[in-house]
């Protein structure tokens, strides 16, 4: 169990029987009456984020979460196919759990998966991962001093924005967080 005095940014409670991570907190001392805690909470399953009052020394439950690092095994359809990387047990996910994390994924790519009980609840990818480029418009000669971008279809789907000197085949750095382009690692 923990107490409203343990609360900070990203501790993960179980309240109303579902598992939250508190986004943001503030400890309110009012002048009369007893002080409380005011919370931002987001729920890990559903992403909903829920403003609610504690009590102070009130307590709340610790959720039962593993974290697991799983090996992304391929794609069927809209089912994603994972592997636990200790037990070799597979999980299929369908797309819309997964999100926006979909055009970074490659086959064999590793990730973190957060499990309540046996139900998955999020997905992290590495923060930053190495992807050639499938395609991209080639950059044109004198626009390279601008500093311009271009977009540019990466291998697993995904499009991002890139500079003009980039060309098909070359492998770049991409942030997963923001899905920013961060620097060339090869030339093709």
């Amino acid at each position: 169990m923990y107490s409203t005095t343990d609360f900070r940014n990203g501790l993960k409670i179980l309240f109303n029987d579902a598992a939250y991570i508190i986004v943001e907190y503030q400890h309110v001392k009012p002048g009369k009456g007893g002080a409380f805690i005011r919370t931002r909470m987001k729920n890990l399953k559903t992403g909903l984020v829920l403003e609610h009052t504690f009590r102070s020394g009130e307590k709340v439950g610790k959720p039962d979460l593993q974290e697991r690092k799983m090996q992304f095994l391929y794609a069927s359809g809209d089912e994603y196919n994972f592997m636990d990387m200790e037990s070799y047990d597979q999980v299929q996910l369908p797309g819309e759990a997964l999100g926006d994390d979909v055009g970074f994924l490659s086959e064999n790519q590793e990730v973190t998966m957060l499990f309540h009980g046996t139900e998955v609840l999020t997905m992290e990818l590495p923060m930053f991962i190495e992807i050639p480029i499938a395609e991209t418009s080639p950059g044109v000669r004198g626009d390279t001093a601008s500093g311009g971008s271009k977009p540019a279809v990466l291998e697993t789907g995904a499009t991002i924005n890139v500079p003009l000197f980039l060309n098909e085949g070359d492998v770049v750095k991409v942030d997963t967080r923001t899905g920013e382009y961060v620097e060339r690692v090869s030339a093709r």
